[in-house]
């Protein structure tokens, strides 16, 4: 009998995406060491955290689940993973995307530096003056933590963003155009890619305006420097796989939060 999803591939990622959501714990934490200090918690402070990661490994199970159901539906997938499940080799397949994964993730964060450093931060503080050094301010978790952030967003950002949302959207586009296969034409890919990066950065927005004022150039830096590397590991996705997409990200982070911050 087939089944609708490989529940071993299902399995080794919502697993994943669960230690993954534990191990930004100690990130986010410290990011929001301010803000904890002043509630007044109606349960204790570890309860509270089991909660939130219960509620989360929730969502990534039913995300995975949808995720791999629509990217089967349109011939995306989890190769490596898929290898693995029935018991082969996966080392040629990671070997063949393993160089352009790193190159393409170590030159996303290159890009979102460079871009920052020279384009927004000055723009920043032309527009908004003292209050654009509140983003250089911030606390800046150590580079362990940064590290262990890193794998959030590897493999559980990844999940959310490339196997769910960017396959939901271009399982939608292929109503309005699809190849004879039944697939989504190029460009129906490269909309559904544009636009699970942009959600991302947008999604980044409340975040950033505990920090500063939101105005348009705000919002055209959130939105610009997290789609960067969106847009890299959705192509990645769409041609070698989710896991080339996770090792870019994956990539990406530990040069932004771990060498950046050493």
């Amino acid at each position: 009998m087939k089944t609708i999803i490989n529940w071993r591939v299902f399995f080794m990622l919502w697993i994943a995406s669960v230690i993954a959501i534990i191990a930004i714990l100690p990130y986010t934490l410290e990011l929001q060491s301010g803000v904890l200090e002043q509630l007044d918690l109606p349960i204790p402070f570890p309860i509270l955290i089991a909660i939130q990661v219960i509620q989360s490994g929730l969502l990534f199970a039913v995300c995975t689940f949808l995720g791999m159901l629509l990217a089967k539906r349109i011939g995306l997938g989890t190769p490596v993973l898929d290898a693995i499940a029935r018991g082969e080799s996966a080392f040629n397949k990671v070997r063949a995307f393993l160089s352009i994964s790193i190159g393409l993730g170590i030159l996303a964060s290159v890009l979102i530096i460079g871009l920052d450093a020279y384009i927004f931060q000055p723009a920043l503080i032309q527009e908004l003056g003292e209050n654009a050094n509140a983003l250089n301010l911030t606390v800046q978790p150590a580079a362990w933590k940064g590290f262990l952030a890193s794998f959030y967003g590897g493999i559980a950002e990844e999940i959310l963003l490339r196997l769910f949302v960017m396959s939901l959207l271009a399982w939608l586009g292929s109503f309005i155009n699809k190849t004879k296969d039944g697939r989504p034409t190029n460009i129906i890919f490269w909309i559904a890619n544009i636009l699970a990066a942009i959600l991302f950065g947008l999604g980044h927005l409340p975040a950033v305006a505990t920090i500063i004022p939101i105005t348009t150039l705000v919002i055209f830096r959130t939105v610009i420097l997290n789609s960067i590397g969106g847009v890299m590991f959705g192509w990645l996705y769409q041609k070698h796989g989710l896991e080339s997409a996770m090792i870019a990200h994956f990539s990406a982070d530990i040069v932004l939060h771990v060498l950046l911050v050493l």
